[in-house]
């Protein structure tokens, strides 16, 4: 192992620095072609990543908006049939009362003739 003493470790030191600082210089200007070509670059990709962002979000807004729709069809649908069972329902329910006073009545007039007839008998 070589030892170096502070002048080199210095002069190694400086040196560096000068070659981080001639990189730094060497470095392409804000001007620079390139530089303005690799932001424009850089921009577009960012557009079109933005312009399909929206794109989703549009989608995703229309298929919620469907979805929406649909449901509200259904639920539009379910409350029609269920009108239209309990207006069934509600027709059956009269029909069943009228047959059974239909029945009542016909019962009473048969019961009448059998009093009737078993008067007529005495």
């Amino acid at each position: 192992m070589k030892h170096q003493d502070l002048g080199e470790r210095l002069n190694a030191a400086k040196n560096a620095k000068q070659a981080m600082a001639e990189k730094f210089r060497q470095r392409p200007g804000l001007d620079d072609p390139a530089v303005a070509e690799r932001r424009a670059a850089r921009a577009s990709v960012s557009a079109a990543r933005d312009a399909r962002t929206a794109e989703r979000e549009a989608k995703r807004l229309a298929d919620e908006a469907k979805r929406v729709a649909d449901e509200a069809r259904m639920a539009a649908e379910r409350e029609a049939r269920a009108a239209e069972q309990a207006e069934q329902d509600e027709r059956m329910a009269a029909e069943k009362a009228a047959d059974e006073a239909r029945l009542e009545v016909e019962r009473k007039a048969a019961r009448d003739a059998r009093y009737a007839a078993r008067k007529a008998r005495k």
